[in-house]
């Protein structure tokens, strides 16, 4: 309310223009503008509705500004008067996943001459990952890489080595392996010619296995503007019931 209040008696207050509106329980907060407002403090992170997993390589619908607040500092010292700490807009592409939209950018040209499909797939992989899961972790690495033969090829041989310390670790410690077929899936990659078939049906695997039908590929619409978009995400996203946008990268670079 305090930046809208003063964007009409500041920066429009000579032009003839309406009240803006204020829309913030129904998506974009000031919807004449198109912009959303976001408000983190030091921890960096704020929860948004979760619409479509393929936001993380297409970002939002509209800008945002997202201003930093001391907020974390200033709560423990009563009474609170919260101060604007630094700011930074985004471009709506922005608001999407820092490294899996420069992974997507990076192969996109080459995977779709390969075929479409598996461009389809690999992107639908990246849109869903979960980086917490050993295997997705390992795969996501060999996904990075997957142009150079070599280097894939390595990558599933440490998997093979991470995979046997890990469960080393973990019977110590008395907690549940990590099933064999696990890295099974892993070693399958470079038994397929050409080698980038394994790696999409790996991942097409894994997508499977996780969460079955929820997981759709792109939509058309999704589709045509993975095809055109700049892929250009600045902030770390979290996939959950809820979009976790974390803007630890940007802020703390400044």
């Amino acid at each position: 309310m305090l930046f809208v209040a003063v964007l009409e008696t500041v920066i429009f207050q000579d032009l003839e223009i309406p009240q803006f509106r204020l829309n913030p329980a129904r998506g974009v907060d000031i919807p004449d503008l198109d912009l959303g407002i976001k408000a983190p403090s030091q921890n960096y992170a704020t929860s948004e509705p979760f619409v479509s997993a393929y936001e993380r390589l297409l970002g939002s619908e509209y800008d945002a500004l997202i201003v930093l607040t001391d907020y974390q500092k200033r709560k423990l010292h009563p009474p609170l008067k919260l101060q604007v700490i630094q700011w930074h807009y985004f471009l709506n592409t922005e608001l999407a996943d820092f490294a899996l939209t420069a992974i997507a950018r990076k192969h996109r040209d080459w995977l779709i001459v390969q075929n479409e499909a598996w461009t389809q797939k690999i992107f639908r992989f990246l849109a869903y990952i979960n980086q917490s899961d050993w295997r997705a972790s390992r795969l996501l690495r060999i996904v990075d890489l997957m142009q150079n033969e070599e280097q894939v090829q390595r990558l599933v041989l440490e998997a093979e080595k991470d995979f046997k310390k890990k469960n080393v670790e973990r019977a110590r410690k008395n907690k549940d392996t990590i099933p064999d077929h696990e890295i099974e899936s892993l070693l399958s990659i470079v038994e397929v010619q050409p080698i980038i078939l394994g790696i999409v049906d790996a991942v097409d695997n894994w997508i499977v296995e996780n969460y079955k039908d929820f997981a759709r590929l792109p939509n058309e619409n999704e589709w045509r503007r993975l095809l055109v978009s700049p892929l250009n995400g600045q902030i770390g996203m979290s996939f959950a019931l809820q979009w976790r946008y974390n803007f630890a990268r940007v802020f703390k670079n400044n």
